[in-house]
């Protein structure tokens, strides 16, 4: 009886699985609706944080600029218009963009190159003015205030980085530091520049482009970047206000003024140099710059300077550099006064020179 009913269940086990196959391939085969079709939602996508505004309000307003000498291309950048008159679109680049250059083109966003006509260049502040026929002019850019920037907030470039085949790249980052100070060399020699430090890429080519922030006003000229092996995503950029400093100098043909002191110098760490120019500084004097002539007619001259004097400080700046030996004289305008400490041999003493003429 057991037997039986265990033949039973398992038979009732066997019916049950057909039957629920059976059941399932009927209702896939023959009760699917033939008309049946998936419904595809369409998703809409809005950014919030985009900078597309921004990037159009500046875009068409820069511009690639190529250097050349004779008929060899030396160099290439960017640059953007900042006034446009009845005849003419005027536009801000670097000096090192156009530094020995014969004849600049310059192309506009949609292709049309016209020449430029080179207005002026100071080569310590890295900043060049040219012109250009009005009708290669799209836009003119608008011009903001790099103090109103603080650390953190968005910023983006527009420019030409390796050269003109990404044309009208932009790169977007944030404002890393403010009143930065960075040592560069030039055909002057070492000199200090107070820049913007941005994280936004900066490539060979992107100098002279704008830096802008995030309404479309240009803060600062992107000049230099530091390119080294273990150092990543820092661009610096010169701030819009010192560069419109010398603009409407330069825009005239103007040189621009800065006071002339009347000597050489070398750093007070060259030995070489020193031992070259036979003087010797006591060993426990490690910070200043060494004067290794001074020139006659000079200011230098007249507050009784000499070869083998190092000087350490201007009014309260300490100098520990040529760079900053400039960077500071520059601060300064033709006929201000200034106090100058110094060791002769191991004597401090102190003069005050009144720079009365301008650098050359």
């Amino acid at each position: 009886m057991k037997k039986n009913i265990k033949y039973l269940y398992i038979s009732g086990m066997i019916i049950s699985l057909f039957v629920g196959i059976i059941g399932t391939l009927f209702t896939v085969n023959y009760l699917k609706d033939p008309n049946q079709t998936k419904e595809v939602k369409k998703v809409s996508i809005t950014e919030t944080n985009t900078i597309k505004e921004a990037v159009n309000k500046v875009y068409n307003a820069v511009v690639l600029i190529k250097s050349y000498k004779g008929k060899e291309q030396i160099s290439s950048g960017t640059g953007f218009i900042y006034k446009k008159d009845n005849k003419k679109g005027y536009l801000i680049t670097n000096h090192h963009v156009i530094e020995d250059s014969t004849t600049i083109k310059v192309k506009n966003i949609e292709g049309k190159e016209v020449d430029a006509t080179l207005l002026g260049s100071d080569a310590y502040a890295d900043i060049a003015v040219l012109s250009i026929e009005k009708d290669a002019v799209l836009t003119v850019a608008e011009i903001g205030n790099s103090t109103e920037i603080e650390i953190g907030d968005t910023i983006f470039t527009v420019g030409s980085p390796l050269g003109e085949d990404y044309m009208g790249t932009v790169t977007k980052g944030i404002l890393s530091g403010k009143n930065r100070t960075v040592t560069v060399e030039s055909s002057n020699g070492g000199a200090i520049m107070e820049v913007l430090q941005t994280d936004a890429a900066i490539n060979p080519g992107n100098s002279g482009g704008p830096l802008v922030n995030i309404n479309g006003e240009v803060i600062g000229v992107n000049s230099i970047k530091l390119v080294e092996n273990e150092i990543e995503g820092m661009g610096f950029s010169i701030p819009i206000e010192l560069a419109m400093s010398s603009v409407e100098k330069l825009e005239k043909g103007e040189k621009i003024v800065r006071p002339m002191f009347g000597i050489s110098m070398i750093e007070v760490d060259n030995v070489y140099t020193l031992y070259r120019n036979n003087i010797e500084v006591p060993k426990d004097i490690k910070e200043g710059i060494v004067i290794a002539s001074v020139e006659n007619d000079t200011p230098a001259k007249e507050a009784g300077l000499q070869k083998g004097d190092i000087i350490i400080k201007l009014d309260n700046t300490n100098i520990d550099s040529v760079a900053t030996f400039r960077y500071t004289l520059y601060k300064y305008s033709v006929g201000d006064k200034v106090k100058v400490k110094f060791y002769r041999g191991k004597e401090e003493k102190e003069v005050t020179i009144t720079l009365n003429k301008e650098s050359e």
